[in-house]
């Protein structure tokens, strides 16, 4: 006698198992300063999720926050959020513990908006260290800021393709930023970059980076900005060398000043002398670990 097959269970469609939902970072961080006589004190501290906030013992009046994102790097679909504010007459620092890593992504975009406000005749220091994007990384990155009359910010972000050193290059990539600063509620610099595509490839040619893969826009709102032009200059031109080039301008109440290189190693050479010879101060310590 011949066995037949036990039938198979029919599942209904209400039983297929769903796709499994992948696990995303999702951060925010909100710390603020105000002047109390003669000096700067921390007013008040949020933090969320992978994002932290680190107060480490300075030397130095200038208090300064470490800015730190417990999930060691991000992918597509995680999101952080940061934001720091100086009172009237105060001053501080944001930094970061480490290079922030944007890894492959098997869908969706990372996402990290970053928004800081200047009280009047107030300083606030944006320094984080460099984002690294890895090939097939997707970034949507946002830094919006609004300033006070007289108040003063000083910001820097810079961005490198991959690790030179590990043979590392980003074939595919999608990047995107976007800056917004205002004063007393007027929009006076806007800017929006992408990188679609090839990024080795695209930042190769004449017209783009020459074959750089390490870069930086610092951004330093003032109101003598115009003046301080021919000083930024002839800095710019005591650094410059074959690995590192460096260009600057002035609109009302703005110097920009962009940084390429070929290296990481360069970029972050050539940053750190600019910095503390343009801020006649050292950089927080994170700096130079």
């Amino acid at each position: 006698m011949t066995a037949r097959p036990t039938p198979r269970p029919q599942i209904s469609p209400r039983e297929v198992p769903a796709s499994p939902q992948l696990q995303r970072v999702e951060g925010r961080a909100r710390v603020t300063f105000c002047r109390h006589g003669d000096h700067t004190r921390l007013d008040r501290l949020e933090q969320g999720g992978s994002a932290r906030v680190r107060l480490p013992k300075t030397h130095t009046e200038v208090p300064v926050a470490v800015l730190l994102n417990t999930a060691g790097g991000l992918t597509g679909g995680d999101r952080l959020t940061y934001d720091a504010a100086v009172g009237d007459g105060a001053h501080a620092i944001v930094t970061t513990q480490a290079a922030e890593r944007i890894y492959r992504r098997l869908s969706g975009t990372a996402r990290v908006d970053n928004r800081v406000t200047v009280g009047a005749g107030a300083l606030l220091e944006w320094l984080p260290q460099e984002t690294i994007l890895f090939d097939r990384a997707g970034l949507a990155r946002s830094f919006s800021a609004d300033l006070a009359p007289e108040g003063r910010m000083l910001a820097v972000e810079s961005l490198l393709l991959g690790r030179a050193a590990m043979g590392e290059s980003v074939r595919q990539l999608t990047f995107r930023d976007r800056w917004r600063i205002r004063r007393d509620g007027r929009l006076f610099f806007a800017e929006d970059s992408r990188i679609e595509g090839n990024a080795t490839d695209i930042m190769s040619g004449p017209a783009t980076a020459a074959g750089g893969r390490a870069f930086a826009t610092l951004i330093d709102c003032r109101p003598d900005a115009e003046a301080q032009l021919r000083a930024a200059r002839d800095l710019a031109l005591s650094l410059e060398d074959g690995d590192l080039g460096i260009g600057a301008s002035a609109l009302p109440g703005v110097l920009i000043l962009r940084f390429i290189a070929m290296t990481g190693q360069a970029l972050r050479e050539g940053l750190i002398r600019f910095l503390e010879s343009w801020r006649a101060a050292p950089l927080p310590r994170t700096w130079h670990c």
